[in-house]
């Protein structure tokens, strides 16, 4: 693999990793400021979707689930959906294209993290990582130079890796994506992709 910078791959030895299920027990959601959401932040059902860039089963849930998702309770403002980030294997590559989404801004990080799933395939089958989260950046109006800072920050990376630890500890998350709808788990508790129907029955439950 190609180094995305070696400040990141050095940094990248802090990051929290899935391998070792972290005990705690489920508890309802509370939105901070540093959460990415979309949708009603007043409605009374929350979607938390826990998830990776670099995960394949997240990528693939994005292309064929999310729209629908989306236009169903998203765009209608029936739900707050929240994204929190996880790191999969390889970590320096999701570390990296979630630095890279929260530099774009609020208005341009979920534009920045569904660029970087529609380029998932192309960066395993290539291995041309920096070269195509840096086609990612530059379509969101960054630079090189930018795009070396964002991936290269250090403290972001800290930020980043306190919040995967802190929201991993208390949702006890086993892989991704992971699904919670007003504090509850949907499906297996090791997470897994999830239909429109399971969400919808999901939400329904919570709506009671």
């Amino acid at each position: 693999m190609r180094p995305l910078t070696r400040r990141l791959l050095t940094a990248a030895a802090l990051t929290a990793t899935l391998g070792v299920a972290l005990a705690g027990c489920a508890k309802t959601d509370t939105v901070t400021a540093e959460d990415m959401s979309l949708g009603d932040p007043k409605s009374k059902i929350t979607v938390v979707e826990y998830a990776s860039t670099s995960c394949s089963h997240c990528a693939r849930w994005h292309k064929d689930v999310y729209p629908a998702f989306k236009a169903k309770y998203v765009d209608t403002g029936k739900v707050n959906y929240v994204y929190r980030e996880v790191l999969t294997p390889p970590t320096e590559v999701a570390a990296a294209a979630f630095l890279l989404a929260r530099c774009a801004g609020k208005d341009k990080y979920f534009q920045v993290v569904d660029s970087v799933y529609r380029s998932q395939e192309e960066m395993f089958t290539t291995g041309q990582y920096r070269e195509v989260l840096l086609r990612v950046a530059q379509a969101a109006g960054m630079d090189e130079a930018k795009f070396n800072t964002c991936v290269s920050d250090e403290k972001a990376l800290k930020a980043m890796n306190d919040r995967i630890e802190k929201y991993s500890r208390e949702q006890d998350i086993q892989g991704t994506p992971t699904f919670v709808v007003n504090g509850k788990k949907v499906g297996a508790a090791e997470g897994g992709e999830r239909s429109l129907a399971e969400l919808d029955a999901a939400i329904a439950e919570a709506s009671k």
